[in-house]
């Protein structure tokens, strides 16, 4: 469980990361003035704020548009690096058909009544990004946009794409989003990265195996010349245990996943009250 308090752990930061919804953002997907200013100054001040989301790059428009953030953000769980103020890819880690495959085959015969989509990142970004999304007939979308692509079988609409995530709902299954994700480990944890990003949702999120926000900010941050002891991280859902079990220092948000809440060395306020803000604010206080 957490054991500090956060403001003791803002020394010898040189890059935070976090998480957006439930983090970041609050439910509307806003955020406050404060935390817009806060942003900026990190930007002014040369103190990498990077966003770490399971959100797809289509997702990531709306996020800087609320926000003012520039620089990179890590998408899609750790699949893909994308430049926020260009809109580029920078790096994909995408799931390979056969692996895809056998996991769609797994998991059909382990959960009855399940149904799969995925999100794949075009050569082109240009175009209705809704068009980077399909998924099957029976599977209902909790966000629905546009006309993306359908069929009744996920792998008919996979061919020749990089496919950066595979998505995986249940409906009437007994299960909830945390026995779900066990259910699935037990049976695809070598094939493929198996997450969960919301407790309402029963909803599983896998990539590619080996890649997690984690291992995507250890591999940007080194490229910066940044190593785990000046980096922190911020999140509240089973996704960001990875990135907060690298990073020096690892924050939950108050109403966090268990998971998350274990993980963590400190307990930050929530989105409703910037925390986040605060303590980048506070990072960048303890620089001078």
């Amino acid at each position: 469980m957490p054991r500090a308090d956060w403001t003791s752990l803002t020394g010898g930061i040189g890059l935070v990361a976090t998480d957006l919804d439930g983090t970041l953002l609050r439910p509307d997907g806003s955020v406050s003035g404060f935390t817009v200013d806060t942003l900026a100054r990190a930007r002014a001040e040369e103190l990498p704020v990077v966003f770490v989301t399971g959100r797809p790059p289509r997702w990531l428009p709306v996020v800087v548009t609320a926000s003012g953030h520039g620089g990179v953000a890590i998408c899609a769980n750790g699949a893909v690096l994308l430049d926020l103020s260009t809109g580029r890819v920078l790096e994909v880690h995408p799931l390979t058909a056969d692996v895809l495959g056998e996991v769609v085959t797994t998991l059909r015969a382990e959960v009855p009544g399940i149904a799969f989509a995925v999100e794949w990142v075009p050569a082109d970004l240009a175009g209705d990004p809704d068009t980077h999304f399909a998924h099957e007939i029976a599977y209902a979308p909790r966000y629905p946009a546009g006309e993306p692509a359908q069929a009744p079988d996920i792998r008919d609409l996979t061919d020749g794409r990089r496919v950066v995530k595979l998505l995986a709902r249940v409906v009437g299954s007994g299960h909830d989003a945390d026995s779900f994700l066990d259910h699935a480990l037990e049976h695809v944890a070598h094939l493929v990265t198996v997450t969960h990003s919301a407790t309402d949702d029963v909803l599983l999120e896998m990539s590619a195996a080996g890649v997690s926000k984690g291992t995507t900010l250890a591999s940007y941050a080194a490229g910066l010349g940044i190593g785990a002891a000046a980096v922190a991280a911020a999140g509240d859902m089973p996704n960001d245990v990875p990135m907060l079990t690298w990073a020096r220092v690892g924050l939950a948000v108050e109403g966090a996943h268990r998971a998350v809440l274990e993980a963590a060395d400190a307990v930050l306020p929530g989105p409703s009250h910037d925390g986040v803000a605060r303590f980048v604010d506070a990072v960048l206080a303890a620089r001078v």
